[in-house]
Formats: C-alpha cells, sequence, structure tokens
C-alpha cells in the first residue's frame, strides 16, 4: 500500500516538473487501460475492414454461385467450403463476402449520423449556453421534449415519416436522436464556463461577444461533448442495425447490412443459425469497442469521475 502511494506521488511530481498537458496527461492514461486498448483494437480492426471492404471481400455481395446454389434445399443451407469460409446464405451468394462489405455501409451510417447529430447539438448547445435568457429557456424545453422519448421509439418514428425507406432516411433518424444529448451536455460545459476567469478577464478587456464564445468559451467546454461522441457511435450503430431489422432501412435487400442481414436471418434460424450469429455478434463487438473506448477515455479526461 505504501509503494503504491509512493509510486503515485513520485508520478504526480514527475507530471508537475515535465509540464504535461492535459491532452498527454489523457494519453498516458489511456495506455495504461486495458479497456481502452481492447477497444481501440476492436475499433482499429472495424475501420480497417470497413475502409478497405472492396479491396478484402473475395466475391460480390450480390453474385449468386451455381456451386452453392446447387446445395440449398428447403431444410438445408450450405455451411463453409473452400473458397466460401462462412458459407452460403438463403439465396447462393458468399456470406463471407457479404459480412465484411456490411461493414463498410455500418461505419457509414454510424459516422455520418454521429456527425451531423453533433453539429447540430453544438450549434443548439453553444447558443443556449451562451446567450441563456428566454433563448436558453426555448432551446432547452425542446431538448428536454425529445430526451423525453426513447431514443429508438424516436428514430422508428422519424424514419416511418419518409416516403420510401432509404440509408439516408436512417442516417437522418438516427442523427435526429443524438441532436439534445450533445447539445444539453454542451449547454451545461457551457454555463460551467460563463463566470471562468479568463471569459472574465476577456470581457473586462472589451472582447466582443461572439469572439469570448468562440475563442474562449467553446474550445474549452467541447471536451466531453467529444468524449461522448465516441459513446454515440455505438448507439447510433445499433440504432441503425434495429431500423434495418425492422424494415425501415434501405429498401434494397440485395444490400449487405448488418441489421437487414440478421432480419433475413430469422426465417431460416432452424435451418442454419450462424446466418444470424455473425451479423448479431459482429454488431455488438463493434457497439462494445466504441463503448469501451468512450467510457475510458472519459476517465482519462477527467479522474475524479471514476468510481
Amino acid at each position: 500500500m505504501t509503494t503504491t502511494w509512493l509510486e503515485r506521488r513520485r508520478n504526480r511530481i514527475d507530471d508537475i516538473a515535465g509540464g504535461r498537458s492535459l491532452t498527454s496527461e489523457a494519453l498516458r492514461r489511456l495506455r495504461r487501460e486495458p479497456a481502452a486498448i481492447v477497444g481501440g483494437i476492436i475499433i482499429g480492426v472495424f475501420v480497417v475492414v470497413a475502409a478497405f471492404a472492396p479491396l478484402l471481400a473475395p466475391h460480390d455481395a450480390t453474385a449468386a454461385f451455381p456451386q452453392l446454389q446447387e446445395d440449398l434445399r428447403p431444410g438445408s443451407i450450405p455451411g463453409p467450403q473452400d473458397g466460401f469460409p462462412l458459407g452460403s446464405d438463403q439465396l447462393g451468394r458468399d456470406f463471407f463476402s457479404r459480412m465484411i462489405l456490411a461493414s463498410q455501409q455500418t461505419l457509414l451510417v454510424g459516422v455520418f449520423a454521429t456527425i451531423i447529430g453533433l453539429a447540430f447539438g453544438i450549434v443548439i448547445g453553444t447558443v443556449a449556453g451562451a446567450f441563456g435568457g428566454w433563448v436558453d429557456t426555448l432551446l432547452m424545453r425542446v431538448t428536454d421534449v425529445l430526451l423525453a422519448i426513447p431514443s429508438l421509439l424516436l428514430a422508428i418514428s422519424v424514419a416511418a415519416l419518409a416516403a420510401s425507406p432509404s440509408q439516408t432516411s436512417v442516417i437522418i433518424a438516427v442523427s435526429i436522436v443524438s441532436v439534445p444529448i450533445f447539445a444539453r451536455l454542451l449547454r451545461g460545459s457551457m454555463l460551467a464556463q460563463r463566470h471562468s476567469d479568463h471569459v472574465v478577464a476577456a470581457t473586462a478587456l472589451g472582447v466582443k461577444r461572439p469572439a469570448v464564445v468562440l475563442r474562449h468559451m467553446l474550445p474549452n467546454a467541447i471536451g466531453p461533448v467529444i468524449v461522448q461522441a465516441t459513446l454515440t457511435l455505438a448507439t447510433s450503430i445499433l440504432d441503425a442495425a434495429a431500423l434495418s431489422f425492422l424494415g425501415l432501412g434501405d429498401a434494397d435487400p440485395g444490400r449487405a447490412e448488418w441489421g437487414l442481414m440478421l432480419a433475413q436471418a430469422q426465417t431460416y434460424l432452424d435451418v442454419r443459425p450462424a446466418l444470424a450469429f455473425y451479423p448479431a455478434l459482429a454488431i455488438i463487438l463493434v457497439a462494445l469497442g466504441f463503448t469501451l473506448l468512450g467510457e475510458s477515455l472519459r476517465e482519462a479526461i477527467d479522474p475524479k469521475g471514476r468510481r
């Protein structure tokens, strides 16, 4: 116990003497956190596979192969064989290639939905936190209404309003769900910055209000929002998969997407459970990776929040 305390004290002294920045200190904590390492590895593999999916997939996702189709039976779907590591799907297509190409669709939907939600959330949170008054009250009441609705139910409601299901409607629906989360978090950080010393000093020196907000308040309040974006990516991927599973995603049944593949596999669970197992496992692992990294990043930036 004494040795541990001495080591912590020595590390603290070294940090002060070395003048480490908050960013370098957070990265140092992340490198020592097993959960962050595991999450980073999962995310790294996922991003690489998604980015190079057309090169890694041995076959076209929509192509049906005679050698697989000839083994299709009402009660039998061919499993792994030469050239097809995961066997066939219900239409005689290479299931391994479809799994790889589906990762690209999942990454696109998750990233774009998070970016759009983050952008609108930053605008709303900045305006509400910087100006206060009736503007803050109005924006936060709208945010409260959106937060009162369960996220998946809100996403389903928005996606159902689209004239025809598509990948774009899924991105819009999932991004709307994340807007109030970012807005409320940034608004709270902005309120904490309004009475800080550097903001008061800038205001006393006659710096204009927009400059104070954009140069002094927003840069110091944006950190927790960026961390939340990592966690929201996991939620976005789950929500997008849920919408596709419910038939509110891309209308093209030939497109490889994990949620859609999981929905299509429900009819064949008693014939070949692997058709549902692999997409479900992929969704769980990717969501877990972003969650582990996001939680570790939150603790690294704010060690006082540790339990």
